[in-house]
C-alpha cells in the first residue's frame, strides 16, 4: 500500500482551498501529533495508566474531520480516539485530564483513555469494545432520520473491526432504510498485530459495501486534502437522502497497536516508507512551496501549540482527582441493589 501512496503524493492537486482552511488543517494535525507525543512521555513516567492508543501517523483524517462535515453531525468512533475528539473541539486541557483519571477531564476523570465524551461536541466516543459502535452509529443516524434534520452520523472504525457480525447487520440495516450515516474504515493495515492480509480475502475493505449496493470508495489517508474531498463527496450524497456511504482510509500507525506493543510484526523498512509520507510533513511542503503561508506563520502556529500542550500537562499536573462519593454520579444503575442501599 505504500507504494501506491507515494505515487499519489506525487499527483496531488494544486491548492484550491483558502489559506483559512490550510492553516486549520495544519493546526488540528499537529496539535493531535504533539498531544499524543506528551502523552506517550506521560505514560512513560506513570502519569497514565492502563490501556492507551495513539493517534501519530494517522493526523490527516482529523484534519479532514474539521472542514468535510458539520460540527451538527455526530460522531462516534472506536479507542484510538484522542486525534478525533481534539478535531471535534474538545481541548487539550480537558483531553489530559481525562488521560490523568482527574476530575477536570472530559468525562471527568472516569473514562480515560478510550472513553472520551462530549455532548457539547456531538462527539459520542471512544468506545472500547471491537466495532460496538457501528450499530451505535447506526442507531444514532436513525434518530436523525426519525427528527428529519440534515445531519449525518460518522461511525469511524478499524480494519480489524471491520470483520464483526455486527458491521454486517448494521449495514443491511442502514441501507434498507437508507440512513444518514458515513461509515469509515480507518485502515492502517494491521488489527493489533496481524495484517489484513493474514485475516481477510478482502484486502480492499470499501469492497464490501457492494454486497449491500452501498455507495463506496478508498482514499489516500496520508493526505488531508483528498481525505477531506473524499469525506465530502460522501457527506454530500448522504445529505441529498440517497443513504449511507462507506469510505475506507488507507492509512498508517507509526506506534504500536498500544503502548504496550512493540510493533515487531512490522520491519523498519516499512515503517520508514510510511514516515517518508508522513500527512504533516507534506501538507507543511505543499502551504511553503505554493506560498500559502509563510515559515513565520507555521513556526506561530507551532509556538502556540508548543505552550498549549505544555499547559495542558501542567492542568492534569494540578487537577483534583474525583471524589469517591461521585463513583456512582453519571452512571445508569439500579436503586434496589442490595450493595448500594
Amino acid at each position: 500500500m505504500a507504494e501506491v501512496l507515494k505515487k499519489a503524493k506525487k499527483t496531488s492537486a494544486k491548492s484550491k482551498y483558502d489559506k483559512k482552511t490550510y492553516l486549520k488543517w495544519f493546526e488540528v494535525m499537529q496539535r493531535v501529533r504533539w498531544f499524543e507525543e506528551k502523552t506517550l512521555y506521560a505514560y512513560s513516567l506513570q502519569k497514565i495508566r492502563g490501556f492507551c492508543h495513539v493517534y501519530i501517523g494517522q493526523e490527516a483524517i482529523a484534519g479532514a474531520l474539521t472542514s468535510a462535515i458539520t460540527p451538527d453531525d455526530k460522531l462516534v468512533t472506536a479507542y484510538r480516539q484522542h486525534g478525533v475528539a481534539l478535531a471535534r473541539g474538545l481541548d487539550s486541557n480537558s483531553c489530559m485530564a481525562e488521560l490523568y483519571g482527574k476530575a477536570t477531564g472530559c468525562v471527568k476523570g472516569k473514562g480515560g483513555s478510550m472513553h472520551f465524551f462530549s455532548k457539547e461536541h456531538n462527539y459520542f466516543g471512544g468506545n472500547g469494545i471491537v466495532g460496538a459502535q457501528i450499530p451505535i452509529g447506526t442507531g444514532m443516524a436513525l434518530a436523525e432520520k426519525y427528527r428529519k434534520t440534515k445531519n449525518l452520523c460518522v461511525t469511524m472504525f478499524g480494519d480489524g473491526a471491520a470483520r464483526q457480525g455486527a458491521l454486517y447487520e448494521a449495514f443491511n440495516m442502514a441501507m434498507t432504510w437508507k440512513l444518514p450515516v458515513l461509515y469509515i474504515v480507518e485502515n492502517n493495515g494491521y488489527a493489533m498485530g496481524t495484517s489484513i492480509e493474514r485475516t481477510s480475502n478482502v484486502h480492499e475493505i470499501h469492497k464490501v459495501g457492494r454486497a449491500f449496493d452501498m455507495p463506496s470508495s478508498s482514499v489516500d489517508g496520508m493526505d488531508v486534502i483528498k481525505v477531506h474531498e473524499a469525506m465530502k463527496e460522501a457527506a454530500d450524497h448522504i445529505r441529498s437522502g440517497k443513504g449511507p456511504y462507506f469510505l475506507e482510509i488507507n492509512t498508517y500507525r507509526y506506534k504500536g497497536h498500544s503502548v504496550s506493543d512493540p510493533g515487531k510484526y512490522r520491519t523498519k523498512e516499512e515503517l520508514n516508507e510510511y514516515k517518508a509520507l508522513d500527512p504533516i510533513k507534506t501538507l507543511e511542503e505543499k502551504i511553503l512551496s505554493e506560498k500559502i503561508a509563510t515559515a513565520k506563520e507555521i513556526q506561530k502556529i507551532r509556538d502556540m501549540l508548543t505552550k498549549e500542550i505544555d499547559d495542558a500537562m501542567k492542568f492534569a499536573e494540578e487537577s483534583e482527582y474525583p471524589l469517591s462519593s461521585e463513583l456512582y454520579d453519571d452512571n445508569y444503575i439500579q436503586k434496589d441493589y442490595p450493595f448500594l442501599s
